[in-house]
């Protein structure tokens, strides 16, 4: 089974290329972020023609996230699970069981600055997010969370460190709250399976020629409880999509695991 995660900036310009990619990936389950457009905009059907079932939460031209799926997508659920989602002004979490796995797709805040009020907000969402996962989910069960979590979550997970003093995404704060999360229950794939390997970045800046000096981040994570941490074979970056004309700034993340897809 081959499970991935994109923050595509933007799908609705974007789309032709996402297309493109699932042609030649062929994702299972694909988990975008920052989709950017309302629920009424969002191009289910080119991903129909495609072969997959999609759902999505997003209302308004800022984040967006969204499970698209050809092996299923079951009991879908918008936001938090003590949430309205007509309520949640902000759409960054969306989950659904798709071939037995329960699956979210998130876009965790920025953030912005140490001194904004949206740097708090940000620890609670992550806080919320494992209070989230303790209400409906069990570790013990098949439970993958993707996505933008806009923290780097060692040293090594950002090209130089001494460049992001006193900025947000490497605190010591934002990494014990992804810490926290993990505690839950949760495994990085993509060190369960390169516990050595430095720069594998999944976000490069589009100022500064960012993307061929090798200045990147590694902040989009696929995070796997124990049953699906036994059956990983594969986890990387697909540095390619980064490639050519208007690129979203992320790279996909894309695991395998040694699970029939059903297809």
């Amino acid at each position: 089974m081959k499970l991935a995660t994109w923050n595509v900036n933007s799908l609705r310009a974007r789309i032709g290329r996402v297309a493109q990619w699932i042609e030649q990936v062929h994702p299972d389950v694909l988990m975008l972020q920052e989709t950017k457009c309302k629920d009424e905009d969002f191009p289910a059907q080119a991903f129909h023609e495609l072969g997959y079932e999609s759902v999505h939460f997003g209302k308004s031209q800022w984040n967006g996230v969204a499970i698209i799926s050809r092996i299923g997508i079951e009991d879908p659920r918008a936001a938090f699970f003590d949430e309205d989602p007509a309520e949640v002004s902000e759409c960054r979490v969306i989950s659904a069981t798709c071939g037995g796995i329960r699956l979210y797709s998130v876009y965790v805040p920025n953030g912005r600055s140490l001194e904004s009020e949206h740097y708090q907000s940000k620890l609670a969402w992550l806080g919320h997010l494992r209070d989230d996962l303790e209400a409906t989910c069990s570790a013990d069960q098949m439970v993958g969370v993707f996505g933008d979590f806009n923290v780097a979550p060692e040293d090594r997970d950002v090209w130089d460190i001494s460049q992001f003093v006193g900025a947000t995404h490497v605190t010591e704060e934002e990494r014990a709250a992804l810490q926290a999360l993990c505690a839950w229950g949760l495994y990085d794939a993509v060190r369960e399976l390169h516990p050595d390997e430095d720069a594998l970045y999944t976000w490069w800046d589009y100022r500064g020629g960012s993307f061929h000096r090798g200045w990147g981040m590694r902040i989009d994570l696929g995070l796997v409880s124990a049953p699906l941490r036994s059956q990983l074979r594969f986890a990387g970056i697909d540095r390619d999509a980064r490639k050519g004309p208007q690129p979203s700034d992320h790279a996909p993340l894309v695991i395998e695991l040694d699970l029939e897809s059903g297809n």
